[in-house]
């Protein structure tokens, strides 16, 4: 290729210049077919006298919008990454591994995949400023992995907006001077609610952990109350959403579209509460439950090192999406890829000691092993936890700080998928940048009318089957096509130099190492075993039908085959002739579109 223009600048096939105080010009572009899905283009750039120094026109002047601040992406990517899963699933799976053994695969993994994956993320984002589906115009045959990742967002949407909204249910029934899941006698507890401080070891001798055991006033308050779990029979007995719920889950749509509404502009400010406030709940909650009786017990059973269980390689990988298009071109992508990563990994083995601090006091209490009260997902968040506080003294302050806390981490979440739906459809489809306010109601109206089979009496149904299928194996394949199509078609040579266009070096040996060879290989066998050892689904003690794995592999699958569907129509449309065109160059970026 032979591009003369800017020479203090060094371009790539689609390098994001910007367009105005230069001169316009035009270009002649032979445009040869496809070769492994990337254009190749022939170009030569010719100045135009008559628009020398003519102001540049309203689309020439259309940019993308940027971070008021650098500390506004930094909050909103450090938010999105850490979500609760950091609180309710990773120390809950770091000790079940091993304890302190299980940071051994899991820095490693994080190290040959999880930094290097995250990188070229902030990259591609960040040097194209596209969205999920218009930035593989650096390699059009792959634009179905955007398209992929799109949708994924938009299904977890649907089931994560309904743990926010118990998050909430939960925060405004502890605004009273006695918490609700303290005490039986409520008109939601069964007959067989027990007093927990009549539950102890010997009581719980029949082989049933006491995080297991259903019959306390918090699981009780939790399964009966909130979900009212006892009126459906099963997935196929859903039953009427429960009014209370559709009201909390109105109250988070509407914070969500009113955080988004206007963009990076609106959301950058957002988080300025929604990804600090976390830490200094999580600080606070440390520092309560270490002087809780027991909390050295349940903080030594978090950190006591089994090697053997190293030998059952169960991983999470959890993906992030591209905060970076909307970074100013020159940000240091490489330092914020190092960064966050950092603090997504601190923060998960940090929130280990609060939680396991507490865990410990519950043992203690009701002497029984770690083990018997360590769980992890809604039981621990929204049965155990609740359960310790309403113990303490001053227990509405804790309940109200820890739901606070809760509420936060899962909002900048859902900020962050929900931009991933928003941004990626507008910057495909310009009718829908136009109208940004009314698309993003829409969307947002959209994730809450499905979310309403979340919250009906057998709502925790709908939920779980969501959240197995819709972001598991799918989300896996989605990466691991993503880096096999930056590496290897559109190659690690050409992204290098992209970087080095923008920071000012190329990313080291290491790097290009494990973008073309080590996290493909790592993705592809999680992927494989993903497939291979997924089980029927079940909740508790409950089973689901056969029919009901169908349907949640069809909605694994009808994210996934955007991917090849969208490669078959691009094969097939592929010019088979040259073309010429004469175009104006506003931006090179845009010879690929």
């Amino acid at each position: 290729m032979n591009i003369q223009v800017l020479p203090d600048h060094k371009l790539s096939s689609v390098a994001p210049l910007k367009p105005c105080n230069v001169e316009k010009k035009e270009v002649e572009l032979i445009l040869v077919k496809d070769q492994n899905g990337v254009q190749y283009t022939s170009s030569t750039i010719m100045p135009t006298p008559s628009t020398h120094g003519t102001p540049c026109t309203a689309e020439e002047l259309e940019e993308r919008e940027t971070w008021g601040k650098k500390i506004d992406f930094l909050l909103s990517v450090i938010g999105f990454a850490v979500d609760l899963a950091n609180v309710w699933r990773f120390p809950y799976l770091c000790y079940k591994n091993g304890g302190g053994a299980f940071l051994i695969p899991y820095i490693l993994f994080l190290v040959i995949a999880g930094m290097p994956l995250f990188y070229m993320e902030l990259a591609l984002g960040q040097y194209n400023r596209e969205g999920a589906a218009t930035v593989w115009k650096i390699c059009p045959v792959f634009k179905g992995v955007g398209y992929t990742v799109i949708i994924i967002a938009l299904y977890v949407g649907f089931y994560y907006n309904v743990i926010i909204a118990w998050s909430l249910y939960y925060l405004f029934s502890s605004m009273t001077s006695e918490l609700p899941w303290l005490h039986c006698g409520n008109a939601w507890n069964s007959p067989n609610c027990t007093d927990p401080k009549l539950l102890n070891g010997s009581f719980l001798g029949n082989g049933t952990s006491y995080a297991k055991y259903k019959m306390t006033p918090a699981a009780e308050f939790y399964e009966r109350g909130v979900l009212h779990l006892h009126e459906s029979r099963g997935i196929q007995d859903l039953g009427m959403p429960r009014w209370e719920l559709v009201l909390c889950l109105v109250a988070v749509v509407f914070l969500l579209y009113f955080s988004l509404w206007k963009g990076v502009k609106s959301s950058g400010k957002v988080v300025y509460i929604t990804a600090t406030m976390p830490y200094v709940v999580l600080f606070v909650l440390l520092i309560r439950g270490i002087t809780l009786p027991g909390a050295m017990d349940g903080i030594r059973a978090y950190l006591h090192i089994d090697f053997k269980q190293l030998n059952d390689p169960k991983q999470h990988i959890k993906y992030l999406s591209m905060f970076l298009l909307y970074n100013k071109f020159d940000n240091n992508c490489y330092r914020d890829a190092i960064l966050t990563s950092t603090v997504n990994c601190v923060t998960s083995f940090f929130s280990g000691f609060a939680i396991f601090s507490v865990l410990g006091y519950m043992a203690h209490k009701h002497g029984v092993r770690i083990e018997d009260v360590a769980t992890e997902g809604a039981g621990l968040v929204f049965i155990i936890y609740p359960e310790a506080i309403s113990t303490l003294p001053g227990s509405t302050f804790w309940a109200i700080v820890f739901f606070i806390m809760l509420l936060t981490l899962g909002i900048d979440s859902s900020m962050g998928g929900m931009e991933a739906v928003i941004t990626g459809l507008s910057d495909d489809f310009k009718i829908l940048k136009k109208n940004r306010k009314l698309f993003t109601f829409a969307t947002a109206f959209g994730t809450f009318l499905v979310a309403l089979f979340c919250i009906t009496n057998g709502g925790i149904y709908v939920l779980t089957l969501l959240d197995n299928y819709a972001a598991g194996t799918s989300i896996l394949f989605g990466v691991l096509i993503e880096a096999i199509g930056v590496s290897w078609f559109y190659g690690v040579d050409r992204f290098s130099e992209d970087i080095e266009r923008m920071m000012g070096f190329k990313p080291g040996l290491y790097w290009r190492l494990c973008w073309k060879f080590v996290s493909p290989t790592f993705l592809l066998v999680v992927v494989i075993a993903s497939i291979v050892t997924s089980t029927g689904l079940s909740y508790d003690d409950y089973v689901f039908p056969s029919w009901s794995n169908v349907i949640g592999w069809g909605v694994a699958l009808s994210s996934m085959m955007f991917v090849p569907i969208y490669a078959i129509y691009k094969f097939l449309s592929m010019p088979g002739t040259f073309k010429q065109v004469n175009i104006t160059d506003k931006r090179l970026s845009n010879l690929h579109t």
